[in-house]
């Protein structure tokens, strides 16, 4: 079993700040400027500074700034620097933790703002909010703001296949629905634009009034089907390589997960290496963690005599909570016996309406479950196996 991370590692600093050798920085990044906001030790000033989007010009100032403290005599044996996730994702975390600059990327939604009706917002007023939670958490303030897990460029990589696939799978459902919008309009129903031979077939439909498809119209279902049909070469061609990346390193640890997963009945390849990529790959702490990152946990409505349930909270990965609520359906047909599926019958027997809010705590379970099969073994009750 792989070595768990300490507990709130993320939600807190574990290491003690000393704000004598420590220098903070906080960088609001955006398409054409970074602006940089600093904490120095023996430098009365906050400074502030714009620059370009340049890497090295960033690493610069840092150094400029610790070169100031020491001058103020005060030895700097730290660098912490952080910024709020966003389009341009972790690359600078890891360059700058390759040049041993501790970088921490938080995430903006756990970053407390006014709640006034029209609040002021500024780059320079979002550098104090995130210079005040990043201060906060450095102190090892519990919760005071969260900070993302900064994957490594070949985790990252693994997860595009998955992403894509799910984007080619979504662009084709756009085409195909406005094709058939377009036969409708005319008045043609019951035609399958994903048939084989569809691009041959459309030519020869009629309307009610027995005219042909108009020539602009005909062109454009045409090309629709042409760029339906290169979607689905792309499909298969990302179903391909992961089959034979699979075949190529089966023993690798992310490849155990995903042939171990998929051995459970009614679990693909492709949900399996959803699964694995974006979560059951990170070392989560408990349970709870697990279920809060897959989305699959509540958002309670508690305050005096109010009590009630506003529904999924949506704060963690998204693909996973489609996904989970997908497979929870698909486990119901095909692990009847299973001690899970058991339970959601007994809970919803007298009360079908409760169904659709069931299926949600029954993902929720099937993922822990799912979690515990490939980081302990254990194989949930009653649940049916393929042959390893």
């Amino acid at each position: 079993m792989p070595q768990q991370r300490k507990p709130n590692d993320l939600s807190r600093s574990l290491m003690t700040l000393n704000v004598d050798t420590t220098l903070i920085a906080v960088v609001e990044l955006s398409l054409s400027s970074w602006l940089v906001a600093g904490i120095v030790p023996g430098v009365e000033r906050q400074p502030l500074k714009k620059l370009k989007t340049d890497e090295n010009a960033l690493l610069a100032l840092l150094n400029r700034w610790r070169d100031e403290a020491v001058r103020s005599g005060y030895k700097i044996s730290r660098i912490a620097v952080a910024f709020e996730a966003g389009r341009d994702g972790f690359w600078l975390a890891r360059w700058l933790r390759a040049r041993e600059i501790e970088a921490h990327v938080i995430h903006a939604s756990s970053i407390a703002v006014s709640r006034e009706h029209r609040r002021a917002k500024t780059d320079r007023l979002d550098t104090e909010l995130l210079k005040r939670a990043f201060v906060g958490w450095l102190r090892g303030e519990r919760d005071h703001c969260k900070t993302a897990a900064i994957p490594s460029l070949r985790e990252e990589d693994a997860k595009r296949p998955s992403r894509e696939r799910e984007s080619l799978v979504g662009e084709q459902s756009r085409l195909v629905n406005r094709m058939k919008a377009t036969l409708i309009r005319l008045g043609i129903r019951g035609f399958n634009p994903k048939l084989r031979h569809a691009e041959q077939r459309v030519a020869t439909l009629r309307t009610p009034e027995g005219e042909p498809i108009p020539p602009s119209t005909l062109a454009e279902l045409k090309r629709d089907m042409q760029r339906r049909r290169f979607i689905c070469d792309q499909i298969r061609s990302i179903e391909q390589e992961r089959l034979e990346r699979l075949e190529r390193a089966p023993d690798t640890k992310p490849h155990a997960m995903v042939r171990l997963l998929a051995r459970v009945t009614g679990i693909g390849i492709e949900t399996a290496d959803l699964l694995v990529h974006e979560l059951l790959l990170r070392n989560m702490r408990d349970r709870r963690a697990v279920a809060r990152y897959g989305g699959l946990t509540g958002s309670p409505d508690r305050s005096g005599g109010t009590n009630r349930e506003k529904g999924l909270a949506r704060s963690g990965n998204a693909r996973v909570r489609r996904g989970m609520i997908q497979l929870a359906w698909r486990f119901l047909l095909f692990q009847k016996d299973s001690a899970l599926a058991q339970w959601y019958r007994r809970r919803t027997e007298h009360a079908p309406k409760a169904r659709k809010t069931m299926i949600v705590a029954l993902a929720r379970k099937l993922l822990i479950a799912l979690w515990r099969l490939v980081r302990e073994g254990v194989v949930p009750e009653g649940v049916a196996m393929r042959p390893a």
